[in-house]
């Protein structure tokens, strides 16, 4: 198998991208599918979330790409808008060297007019949720005339949420020579029914856990009636150390309450579910990924699409019905090799529910034991964040780039090391910036008096 990203036929600006963004080696999807994409094949991928499939479909369609030709060329359907925003996002760092690039996300909850007014001007990558797409097709205001490749990412997921009529209908109206390309971490006989219906022979490749060989993800169970839960729950944080933790829950209800009893223990927490609008969604997304939030607590429907860099501890405070759904779940911690841990909090009756699972992954899920008559300190676990978020109301559409931020900062007018600045994640009007908490007062003040690119921008911490 390919060890070197070199070896893929990628073109060499694709290969020094992916060198500067810290890509070592290809994982196993990743070596297995590039080539296939690259020489035009139909591509069924069957691995689980964080084996690197988003830069496996990325590279090939950035390679392929006619910068010169303003129209869409590749269009990525996926099931949520936190999953397009971070396929969008991952798109725009991998292409970093194609001068002129546009990627362009098609998703609900934001005005259809600026989305038609960027496709009149002409993209060459669109990112879409089904809803908002196929109104786009209804509209006319989707050209797919010259399109050349479409994926279905998390393709099992979309059809799970309901989505498999719009996605159905979009496919229809797409050119006959085009390549098609689906992902899934499952494959149920409704992903093989699109597969035989949309693709043209199309080859399979499957990634199982085993093959990655630096895999670290490690599944527990811990048995608890549910009057034990919260305090299973707190002995789980104190027994793996975390700097960032994600509990699922299987209801809205039960997330508030677990938000509210860990916020009044002191621990940093934050709760996302249905109730919450798209800006207080992206809000809580960006503080959890800029580490400014060290716990987040979500139902399934909301929590899809959720992407952390390493994510140390998934908890399963309430089990998920499906065993798909459990894959999902903990498929976002120990990812391309890093340590993650896995840990579901389950009743007696629910053991039937851990056996199923190990059967249905080939993965053992262990035992723990909480020690009889330990009471954890809750006020060792209520330990800050050491990150701040600062919202600045400047975006991609201002042309403000994560270098243009950096810079303001750590200028003359900013003085702050660069070793205090997170993540910055570039947004269409507004873009998150995490700052070591000790200078965050002093970053806002520096934006507030200061310009970014000449322009003057508002920046304020998030709550």
């Amino acid at each position: 198998m390919p060890t070197d990203f070199a070896t893929l036929s990628l073109s060499p600006a694709l290969v020094a991208v992916v060198g500067e963004l810290g890509y070592q080696h290809p994982t196993p999807i990743q070596a297995k599918g590039i080539p296939l994409l690259l020489a035009g094949k139909d591509l069924i991928g069957q691995s689980k979330t964080g084996s690197g499939k988003t830069a496996t479909f990325s590279l090939p369609i950035l390679q392929s790409l006619a910068v010169e030709r303003r129209e869409l060329q590749a269009l990525i359907i996926c099931p949520t808008r936190e999953l397009a925003a971070q396929v969008g996002r991952e798109m725009r760092r991998l292409g970093r060297k194609h001068q002129g690039l546009s990627v362009l996300e098609l998703v609900g909850g934001q005005p259809v007019r600026p989305q038609i007014d960027a496709l009149t001007r002409g993209v060459h990558i669109a990112v879409g949720t089904p809803g908002r797409l196929l109104d786009h097709v209804k509209r006319g205001t989707l050209d797919c005339a010259n399109l050349k490749t479409v994926v279905l990412d998390e393709a099992d997921r979309m059809l799970d949420m309901g989505f498999g009529a719009d996605v159905e209908s979009i496919l229809r109206t797409l050119p006959d020579t085009r390549q098609t390309v689906l992902f899934s971490a499952t494959f149920p006989n409704k992903i093989e029914a699109i597969s035989a219906a949309y693709q043209r022979d199309a080859v399979r490749v499957t990634i199982e856990d085993a093959e990655d060989e630096d895999a670290t993800l490690q599944q527990y169970f811990l048995e608890a009636l549910p009057s034990e839960k919260l305090s299973a729950l707190y002995w789980t944080l104190e027994r793996f150390p975390h700097e960032s933790a994600l509990i699922f829950c299987n209801f809205k209800a039960t997330v508030s309450e677990l938000e509210h009893s860990l916020s009044m223990s002191g621990i940093s927490v934050d709760r996302l579910d249905g109730d919450l609008e798209q800006f207080q969604r992206d809000q809580v997304l960006a503080k959890f990924r800029n580490q400014s939030t060290r716990v987040l607590i979500a139902t399934d429907v909301a929590g899809r699409g959720i992407d952390v860099q390493d994510l140390e501890l998934v908890v399963n405070f309430e089990l998920p019905a499906k065993t798909d759904i459990y894959v999902h779940r903990i498929g976002r911690t120990g990812r391309a090799g890093k340590a993650g841990v896995a840990v579901s909090l389950a009743s007696k009756r629910e053991l039937s529910k851990i056996q199923a699972i190990e059967q249905a992954t080939g993965s053992p899920v262990k035992r723990l034991e909480q020690p009889a008559g330990h009471e954890t300190d809750v006020r060792a676990l209520a330990v800050d964040a050491k990150m701040a978020t600062v919202l600045i109301s400047g975006g991609r559409k201002d042309k403000v780039r994560p270098g243009d931020i950096l810079g303001a900062l750590t200028g003359e007018a900013g003085g702050l090391d660069g070793n205090d600045i997170g993540q910055i994640e570039i947004q269409d009007r507004l873009s998150y910036v995490a700052i070591a908490k000790h200078h965050a007062a002093r970053a806002v003040k520096s934006i507030n008096d200061g310009r970014i690119k000449g322009k003057r921008f508002r920046a304020s911490l998030v709550a």
